[in-house]
């Protein structure tokens, strides 16, 4: 016969409660589920569903670190082709236009910086909205009265 050491723990009441129900459910004392836990916790199986577990999140931050590099590249081409045209087609001021132009701009800066904030506030993104410009564009959607698809 099988002799076995008494071990004294502690438990969440909650935890405790679930043993119990499941005891019960199962027509087992406590000892046994909680024998049975710890010895899943212990074995072989339980390290491979938990490497399992961390390839499977691995994988998934695989994608995720993906899908960034694509946003960020679409944005480097963004930024890169509007600048290419922004002087390509924008003249040289006269320099009696320059301190006009310096204010105009400053002000048309803070506006800029005034919507950035109002959008990254809401959680609004460039790119999902662009996705979904696209989207509606390839399904046929009708403009709306703002402009956008």
């Amino acid at each position: 016969m099988q002799t076995k050491t008494r071990m004294n723990v502690y438990f969440e009441p909650d935890l405790l409660k679930k043993v119990e129900a499941l005891a019960l459910r199962r027509n087992v004392s406590k000892s046994a589920v909680i024998e049975a836990a710890v010895a899943s916790f212990l074995s072989a199986d339980a390290s491979e569903r938990l490497e399992a577990v961390f390839a499977r999140r691995m994988d998934k931050l695989g994608r995720q670190v993906d899908g960034l590099d694509e946003d960020l590249a679409m944005l480097g081409e963004t930024l890169s082709l509007f600048i290419r045209f922004w002087l390509t087609v924008t003249p040289p001021l006269p320099d009696s236009a320059q301190a006009s132009a310096r204010a105009k701009g400053a002000e048309r800066f803070d506006g800029f910086l005034q919507s950035l904030g109002r959008r990254l506030a809401t959680g609004d993104r460039f790119l999902k909205e662009l996705s979904r410009d696209i989207d509606a564009g390839r399904n046929g959607g009708d403009m709306q009265d703002d402009g956008r698809r």
